[in-house]
């Protein structure tokens, strides 16, 4: 099995602890990232499920958090049946007050060279996506309070 890398960034002038308690309020989740609802906990060994799809088309992503360090960084281990692989999102504090956001995943590739010639099409896509959530997520926490 082979695996793939793939990561988006964002800047905000929101401060890293803001930032990150709106990136763990994961019922607000679908706020900003698309076609994805979420819920779990907020600490290590902590599960998290996130629902990816449009009604009842789409998959469940379980996940176990392995890192967690308030106001800075997440750390996941997809372990579902359609995603396989590590994921951390690590928020920066700039020296402005502000604040950047890095999203990255490791994601086992099935199917040997079928998945890799997949990955060429979905790859840009997924890239696409998580760069639209990060911009979307750091306009949401410019403007509302986390629910926790």
């Amino acid at each position: 099995m082979s695996q793939v890398a793939v990561h988006a960034e964002a800047m905000t002038p929101v401060s890293a602890e803001r930032l990150f308690d709106v990136l763990t309020d994961w019922p607000r989740h679908a706020d900003w990232m698309p076609f994805t609802s979420a819920r779990g906990g907020h600490e290590v060994g902590a599960e998290l499920e996130a629902w990816t799809g449009v009604g009842p088309v789409g998959f469940l992503d379980t996940m176990v958090i392995t890192e967690w360090t308030p106001g800075r960084r997440v750390a996941v281990r997809h372990t579902g049946k359609v995603v396989r692989g590590e994921a951390f999102f690590q928020v920066t504090p700039l020296p402005d007050g502000g604040s950047r956001i890095l999203w990255a995943e490791r994601v086992d590739l099935p199917l040997g060279v079928l998945g890799r010639a997949g990955w060429l099409a979905a790859g840009p896509v997924v890239r696409a996506f998580m760069g639209l959530g990060l911009r979307r997520l750091t306009r949401l926490a410019e403007t509302v309070v986390p629910i926790r």
